[in-house]
């Protein structure tokens, strides 16, 4: 079976797929690998990447190439989200990425990345959807919604400027952070979130990228973590108030050790989680479906698959 390979550049991490297509035109996972590089960090307020954001994404891009090609990968896609997008100077990590891993890394606009995050999860959940399917992709700069049907047709999408990490920089000064500022970002989350139309009936919410999966590894304590206990799960509304709660009175060093949290993410993981909550109360819906797999997965499907997405 012929066999690719995707590499999906966020603000927070970077996350790699090598999957083979079969005969059917799908694709089965060969390897998946994450690692949180915070390529941008700082960015919401100087729009420059970082030297060391940019060190430490740049070794684990080449790591994840180097190991694509090493497993027989016939063609890589990078893709860089809402940091590269945002930075001044994202030519220079474009090129270095090039120069070091050998790879051609395209900056996708919030539509594109909101039509590739739709794309993933209609692969997983379209057929079993009643209704309408929604879809929340919830990054380190950007969160991004998109209305489909069971059919696979997009009907509204649109990418907006919040997300755990820019949240995280932009309100949060204390340790716990205070009543005044999560105040804030409920406020904040609120105002932006206003604009959503309202979802149709019977809708369908499916959350993806790594805030949604770790909320629900903490809530159902898959430590260490399975892909395959968590996506397809479901977090309720009442869930995610109890996760927001303790997240939210509980210092960082003991954050860093709840069970289902990754260390290099407890900084940002309370502004995500009310992320997703704002946005269920924003739609009105009770509960969220969970899925694993996201860009990287709609990104192979487009770049690769035997009818383009």
């Amino acid at each position: 079976m012929p066999r690719f390979a995707t590499i999906d550049v966020g603000t927070n991490s970077v996350l790699l797929l090598v999957a083979d297509r079969t005969p059917e035109g799908r694709f089965q996972s060969v390897v998946e690998r994450a690692e949180i590089t915070r390529l941008g960090r700082g960015v919401d307020q100087s729009r420059r990447l970082s030297p060391e954001g940019m060190e430490a994404t740049l070794s684990v891009i080449t790591a994840f190439a180097q190991e694509a090609r090493s497993l027989g990968a016939e063609g890589i896609a990078v893709s860089a989200t809402s940091a590269a997008r945002d930075a001044q100077n994202g030519a220079e990590f474009l090129q270095a990425a090039k120069e070091r891993a050998g790879v051609t890394v395209e900056i996708i606009s919030g539509e594109q990345e909101a039509q590739l995050s739709f794309a993933s999860a209609h692969m997983d959940f379209g057929s079993e959807a009643a209704g309408p399917l929604l879809v929340i992709d919830i990054g380190g700069g950007s969160t991004e919604f998109i209305y489909g049907n069971s059919a696979g047709r997009v009907d509204f999408r649109h990418s907006y400027d919040v997300g755990s990490v820019r949240l995280t920089e932009r309100f949060i000064r204390n340790d716990p952070p205070s009543t005044e500022e999560r105040e804030r970002v409920e406020k904040f989350l609120r105002d932006t979130f206003a604009s959503l139309p309202p979802p149709p009936p019977t809708a369908e919410l499916v959350g993806v990228a790594g805030t949604v999966t770790t909320l629900y590894a903490m809530q159902h304590r898959v430590d260490p973590y399975d892909s395959e206990r968590v996506h397809g799960g479901t977090l309720t509304r009442a869930q995610l108030e109890q996760l927001v709660e303790q997240l939210f009175r509980t210092p960082l060093a003991e954050r860093c050790k709840l069970p289902g949290l990754q260390p290099k993410r407890a900084d940002v993981i309370s502004c995500g989680a009310l992320v997703l909550l704002e946005a269920l109360r924003a739609l009105r819906l009770e509960q969220c479906r969970v899925s694993d797999r996201g860009l990287r997965w709609g990104l192979l499907a487009h770049r690769f698959g035997a009818s383009r997405t």
